[in-house]
């Protein structure tokens, strides 16, 4: 299927590459169908593109290769609404925020977006009572050294 987007232009995209919300991303409650673009020049970041509006999209990343403690608790009823039959069909990752100094880059845990891979069925989280912050920095000085060990061990999965 052809997706447009005005940062790569028309993309050709895999019906299997893209998901359903579920629950959408807040502040963007009309946008339900995103495609997930995954390139070698992106790693380890991965794009949901908006299939529904052209102007958006968010950069993701598994949040495990820069904060390998990085857990969650989800609800059998949050997990129930996606339809998940066994939690290794569950993706998850945070919307990462990029400012003009990219070295300030931060990441959302406290709203993780999860993934049904074997329906493509999504929903972002709410966590609350978390010590997770809406913006949490990506390359603090401990973590700059995590993700550099982290990039080179570990795949991503599903894209």
């Amino acid at each position: 299927m052809e997706v447009r987007s005005s940062r790569f232009g028309a993309l050709e995209v895999s019906p299997d590459k893209c998901i359903t919300m579920e629950r959408p991303i807040l502040g963007f409650e009309s946008l339900k169908t995103f495609c997930l673009i995954a390139r070698e020049e992106y790693r380890p970041f991965v794009w949901m593109q908006s299939v529904d509006h052209p102007d958006v999209a968010f950069v993701l990343a598994n949040p495990l290769l820069f904060f390998p403690d990085y857990h969650i608790e989800v609800h059998s009823k949050e997990i129930a609404e996606l339809g998940v039959v066994s939690t290794s069909s569950v993706e998850t990752w945070v919307i990462i925020t990029i400012p003009d100094n990219p070295k300030e880059m931060t990441a959302n845990l406290q709203g993780p977006i999860i993934i049904n891979i074997e329906n493509r069925k999504a929903k972002q989280l709410v966590l609350v009572n978390s010590d997770y912050a809406v913006q949490h920095e990506l390359f603090s000085a401990k973590n700059a050294e995590l993700s550099a060990s982290a990039s080179r061990d570990r795949e991503l999965v599903g894209v």
